[in-house]
C-alpha cells in the first residue's frame, strides 16, 4: 500500500509559479510511474504530466506543455509538478498517483491517489 501527500498549493496571481511536492509512505515511489492529475471546479479529472520510474521520460497535457515540468527525486521519495506562467485555467485540486503500469494519461491505470492540493490562480 502507497500513501501519497501533496503539498504546495495555494493562490497565486495569473503568470506567477509553484511547485507541487507529492510525498509517500509506506513504500519507496521509484518502481512507480506517478502521474499529477486535476479537478477544475465543476468539471472532471484530468491529466495533467506523467513521469517514468526512472525520470528519463515525460508527458504532458496540451493544455500545460512548455509551462509545466514534472520530476522525481527517488532518493527523497518525492515526485514534483513545477508550474509556471499560471493561467486561472489552472485553477483545481491537483492529485498525485501512482502506478504500476507504463506512463498512461488514463485515470483507470493509477492504482494510489493522494487526496489532493487547491491551486487557484487569480486575475
Amino acid at each position: 500500500q502507497v500513501q501519497l501527500v501533496e503539498s504546495g498549493g495555494g493562490l497565486v496571481q495569473a503568470g506567477g509559479s509553484l511547485r507541487l511536492s507529492c510525498g509517500a509512505s509506506g513504500r519507496t515511489l521509484s518502481t512507480y510511474v506517478m502521474g499529477w492529475f486535476r479537478q477544475p471546479p465543476g468539471k472532471e479529472r484530468e491529466f495533467v504530466a506523467a513521469i517514468s520510474w526512472s525520470g528519463d521520460s515525460t508527458y504532458y497535457a496540451d493544455s500545460v506543455k512548455g509551462r509545466f515540468t514534472i520530476s522525481r527525486d527517488n532518493a527523497e521519495n518525492t515526485v514534483y509538478l513545477q508550474m509556471n506562467s499560471l493561467k486561472t485555467e489552472d485553477t483545481a485540486v491537483y492529485y498525485c498517483a501512482a502506478s504500476v503500469r507504463v506512463p498512461t494519461t488514463r485515470m483507470g491505470e493509477y492504482a494510489y491517489w493522494g487526496q489532493g492540493t487547491q491551486v487557484t490562480v487569480s486575475s
